[in-house]
């Protein structure tokens, strides 16, 4: 008797804290077709929010912006963090550690001081801000979460993998693509989504760190909160129903290929499929 009420317990409180998170985004993505300026009486279904967000130039820059700056960082930083991680195990321990402990600095270090930091240094080399500097700020700030995702994968490798590929006549190119590249694959497509996810969500570094004309769909948001302004929820969902589908298919796909390969290798096993397809 005393399980069954901890195990109804732990359900509401699990429904409690689902609840607590996604009902304010429901309510977004609902008031997102409200025909009227409201934000708390929903009038009747209109798409006259989302046209405004389509026929909006600053709003569909500043997406353009977001976009552009989180896929180019998160490939600069992917690219720096896995070769980071790599050639750190294959450095002394002192320094090893130190440049890990100094890795941890920008992970740990409150996003506004980072902003600051950043903004002081582009400003006393007299550096225009702006675009480029927006995406050297993304950049500097999504390598650590590269490398601190990578680098656990790099040090249960073997260390002698590269030299045995190099022994049956992979160059080292050929060793780095073909055999530590695969390895690591997984630490690296989770520091991918970090970089993405940290880029594309950030707006206090981006804030700092942008001149006029310049903004992503953070800064947008904010300026909208400044007055009444429902195009935010149209936004919001656009954005949510971005991350919905890419989530399906990142968890979805890899599934259903998997599915179909253990069926294939199945019916092979069986004899079930012409030779010339095996």
């Amino acid at each position: 008797m005393k399980s069954k009420k901890t195990k109804i317990g732990s359900i509401l409180y699990i429904a409690a804290c689902f609840i607590f998170l996604y009902l304010p985004i429901l309510v977004t993505m609902i008031y997102s077709f409200n025909s009227s300026k409201s934000l708390t009486k929903f009038e009747s279904f209109s798409l006259r929010w989302y046209e405004n967000l389509f026929s909006s130039g600053e709003i569909m820059s500043a997406v353009y912006v977001s976009i552009t700056i989180a896929l180019l960082a998160t490939a600069i930083s992917t690219v720096l963090g896995t070769i980071t991680a790599i050639g750190l195990s294959k450095s002394r321990k002192v320094l090893k550690e130190v440049i890990i402990n100094v890795n941890n600095i920008p992970i740990m270090n409150p996003d506004i001081v980072t902003a600051i930091g950043l903004m002081i240094l582009f400003s006393s080399i007299h550096m225009e801000k702006g675009y480029l500097t927006m995406l050297l700020a993304h950049v500097a700030f999504c390598t650590p979460y590269v490398i601190t995702s990578v680098y656990p994968k790099v040090r249960n490798l073997d260390p002698n993998l590269a030299n045995a590929a190099m022994d049956l006549g992979a160059t080292p190119f050929q060793a780095l693509t073909k055999v530590i590249l695969p390895m690591l694959k997984e630490g690296i497509f989770a520091g991918v989504l970090l970089a993405f996810t940290m880029s594309f969500d950030d707006f206090v570094i981006s804030y700092f760190v942008t001149g006029n004309g310049v903004s992503n769909i953070s800064i947008i948001v904010y300026n909208m909160t400044k007055r009444t302004n429902p195009t935010i929820n149209a936004l919001s969902t656009l954005v949510i129903l971005v991350i919905i589908i890419t989530l399906v298919i990142v968890h979805v796909v890899p599934f259903i290929v998997r599915r179909k390969r253990e069926r294939k290798a199945a019916l092979v096993e069986n004899n079930l499929i012409p030779e010339e397809e095996q």
